[in-house]
């Protein structure tokens, strides 16, 4: 089968994984289409022994929906792909676009959907969701929510398979502090954030829950995004400034020794109008890692933890720091919860399986 898969994510090397993973399967020859660059992340990888991979220019380079390859329809011609992977939204202008190539060259297709909201579009994207369901030949989702969207709009059941994302558990693993980078590694119990700055993710909830904390502890928060400059702010007027270690996002490869300096990681999302977490995969990276998580009950999060981390009712600031407080004093429960995310992972969220299961969407497909 020769699959073509396109994705702006590819930008990062992380995302690689899984399609290394599916190369596995000997009747598959992968061809993937990447941006350039992506918003402000230039292209990590531009060449694999096991498959090739064919850089394009982005139009509307950032804009999640919006945006468009230069030159596709010439890659489409060049490679005649069986399948088309589209690992994009359904009522994406880039979607629709690939998917015109299929219906033109009679090629199969998939798109991949994280859209657990109900949602109507307005125009353009209510005509672009409107033919990309209409055309495309099935669908891959991430979560049952997302599932059961689809199937409300009309999608055929029989054409949608739930597959979560995975994660390299050989990249993310336990690493010893004497092999972490000098300097990373902090004195004082350490809670790690890692993601946007930005409201949705309740970092601001994070800082107030922390500040109630008696103990001695340090704050490493990773990322960017509009609230950096008041989560300082918020931090002096808490407080805490100077346990707040903030940092800036970096190469994709390096984020295993950044969780590995982490005694416990919180994603503290909040559900909003238009969106709640869909999956969390700093979430997996973290219990990958054997680092205990704490996560918010927004969206897909409880399911994801299951019950190899801790839960609390999101927004809510004091639960969230007695689940702090509680990981704190009960090193036993932290070892306990830090062995348990590592199987989950293992049983749950490995690449390998991820691409076990697409693989058989695509024999689906071809059928």
């Amino acid at each position: 089968m020769k699959i073509l898969v396109i994705w702006k994510a590819l930008v990062s090397e992380t995302y690689h994984k899984k399609l290394k993973e599916l190369t596995k399967f000997k009747d598959v020859e992968l061809t993937l289409v990447v941006p350039t660059r992506w918003g402000n992340t230039k292209l990590e990888k531009n060449y694999c022994e096991e498959y090739k991979i064919i850089p394009r220019k982005v139009v509307l380079n950032g804009y999640n929906h919006l945006h468009w390859y230069h030159g596709l329809e010439k890659v489409v011609r060049q490679i005649r792909p069986n399948i088309f992977h589209i690992e994009e939204e359904h009522y994406s202008f880039v979607t629709y676009q690939a998917i015109r190539l299929t219906k033109r060259y009679n090629i199969k297709c998939l798109f991949v959907s994280w859209q657990n909201i109900y949602k109507k579009y307005p125009f353009p994207f209510s005509c672009i969701e409107r033919y990309n369901l209409e055309n495309a030949d099935y669908a891959i989702v991430g979560n049952k929510e997302v599932k059961d969207i689809l199937l409300r709009k009309g999608f055929n059941n029989e054409r949608i398979s739930i597959i979560p994302l995975g994660t390299n558990p050989l990249l993310f693993r336990r690493i010893e502090s004497s092999k972490l980078k000098s300097g990373l590694r902090l004195e004082a119990f350490t809670i790690g954030y890692l993601g946007r700055f930005v409201k949705e993710k309740g970092v601001i909830d994070l800082l107030k829950a922390v500040s109630q904390l008696k103990c001695n502890f340090n704050l490493l928060m990773i990322g960017n995004g509009r609230l950096r400059y008041k989560i300082k702010a918020e931090g002096r007027r808490l407080g805490i400034l100077e346990r707040i270690r903030i940092l800036n996002s970096f190469p994709s490869s390096q984020v295993p020794y950044y969780i590995n300096c982490m005694d416990c990681l919180v994603l503290p999302s909040r559900t909003t109008k238009k969106w709640k977490e869909q999956f969390g995969r700093v979430l997996i990276e973290a219990m990958s890692c054997e680092v205990p998580v704490v996560g918010s009950d927004s969206g897909e999060i409880p399911n994801v933890i299951g019950d190899s981390g801790l839960v609390f009712k999101e927004g809510d600031i004091n639960d969230l720091y007695s689940k702090l407080k509680l990981l704190i004093n009960n090193v036993e429960l932290r070892m306990k919860l830090a062995n348990k995310g590592r199987k989950r992972v293992l049983n749950n969220f490995t690449q390998e399986k991820v691409a076990r299961e697409t693989y058989k969407v695509y024999q689906k497909i071809m059928c």
